[in-house]
């Protein structure tokens, strides 16, 4: 039994937050959480307008968190305006959320297709498809669309050049703890010149 009122303290985490949050996205997974790799990702308009949606998270590492998407959708066309993002993480089993703020940048041609060789064939048919986050007059357009992709690449649909990863640089790290009567704990993670520096934040 996880122990959701469990404290979280300085002394207890990893000074790296990357290998912190590792623990934690595997306690997620044996937590039961349906989706742990679920998570939002914030970005800004051309217009200065906030957006936010569900994406999932592919990878992280030392160098970042990795997603992949459509580079001419809503999110890739904020991304291009603003190279900056913030994500969150909720885990409610654990009564624990990550967030992150930070960069961006698109990974490698090499990663995403790497990525892409991996996807089950009717996504990748799928991602050729859609014109994501475009006006369209019907379903219909789609289901055509994807008929003809079939019959062009009945095999390996290569690797469109409007689709691909991005790689979220944390520059701040956020682990929240929730704890009874609101008196959350909550470590964030800053980035210096001289590594990570770990401060703790009112609930």
């Amino acid at each position: 039994m996880i122990d959701t009122d469990a404290p979280l303290d300085e002394t207890d985490v990893d000074p790296d937050p990357i290998v912190e949050f590792g623990r934690w996205f595997a306690l997620a997974g044996e937590a039961g959480e349906p989706q742990p790799n679920a998570m939002a990702l914030a970005t800004v308009t051309a217009a200065g307008e906030p957006a936010v949606r569900m994406v999932l998270l592919y990878r992280v590492d030392a160098d970042g968190f990795v997603f992949f998407t459509n580079y001419e959708s809503d999110k890739g066309r904020d991304l291009a305006a603003h190279p900056r993002a913030a994500l969150a993480f909720y885990w409610p089993r654990l009564h624990r959320q990550v967030r992150v703020t930070g960069a961006v940048a698109p990974t490698s041609r090499s990663e995403s297709e790497a990525y892409w060789a991996q996807r089950p064939y009717g996504s990748r048919i799928s991602a050729s498809a859609s014109a994501q986050s475009r006006p369209i007059p019907d379903r219909g357009v789609l289901a055509a669309e994807v008929e003809r992709l079939e019959a062009l690449h009945p095999a390996e649909p290569p690797l469109p050049g409007f689709w691909g990863g991005y790689r979220v640089v944390p520059g701040a790290i956020e682990l929240w703890q929730g704890r009874r009567n609101r008196l959350h704990d909550r470590l964030r993670y800053v980035r210096t010149a001289a590594g990570w520096r770990m401060e703790r934040l009112a609930p």
